[in-house]
């Protein structure tokens, strides 16, 4: 989240119920259910959600539907709680992650952290009229983005990001699509909303 720091605990109690709130609907339409994923997993002011590799779950969905569902939340809820406004920073990677007693772990969830605090991607939020800017990783960008898959603009995605993991440098795409959208009214959000329940042919990406 954009700011927390910046809040009380009360707000910052509200602004994380909103988040897992709008978090859940994202995922809800897009169809990811619970039994394809993991327990969320709480960061204070954000979420790390790990998904599990399975067809009913393509990768492509997480671009396709999710992205543009929660942003979509996002602004809704902007219109009816300008009071309780929430930006929101979100990355994308996919490789192998572990798990001991004390939580998850993994050269792949190191890399994907460095790439959402990146200072160019915070930067990004901040000149963005959208409320939720989003970074993907090499590895999302070349086995989903370039592909053009349904719903899926390459050409809004740049490599604006460059961060250094256990030596290794790692490049980050960010979306930056060429035109930002009329921020829609409440009423048109309802109305446009259904739109988004579609669903890619589960055999696009395994």
């Amino acid at each position: 989240m954009e700011g927390s720091t910046a809040h009380n605990n009360v707000a910052k109690g509200g602004l994380r119920a909103v988040m897992y709130d709008l978090l859940a609907r994202s995922m809800a339409e897009a169809g990811i259910a619970e039994a394809f994923r993991e327990p969320l997993i709480d960061r204070g002011d954000g979420v790390l959600v790990l998904i599990q590799p399975v067809d009913e779950v393509p990768k492509t969905v997480f671009l396709s539907h999710l992205i543009p569902t929660l942003s979509a939340l996002l602004v809704e809820h902007t219109l009816d709680y300008p009071e309780m406004r929430l930006r929101m920073r979100a990355v994308l990677h996919a490789g192998e992650v572990h798990c001991d007693p004390q939580g998850w772990f993994g050269e792949t969830l190191d890399v994907a952290f460095r790439l959402l605090d990146a200072p160019q991607v915070k930067q990004a939020l901040k000149k963005s009229a959208d409320p939720l800017t989003v970074v993907v990783s090499d590895n999302i960008y070349f086995s989903i983005v370039r592909h053009g898959y349904e719903g899926i603009d390459q050409h809004d995605f740049q490599p604006s990001v460059q961060v250094r993991v256990a030596g290794q440098y790692h490049r980050g795409w960010l979306r930056l699509p060429a035109a930002v959208p009329r921020q829609p009214t409440s009423g048109d959000f309802r109305r446009r909303l259904p739109l988004i329940r579609l669903r890619p042919p589960s055999s696009a990406v395994g």
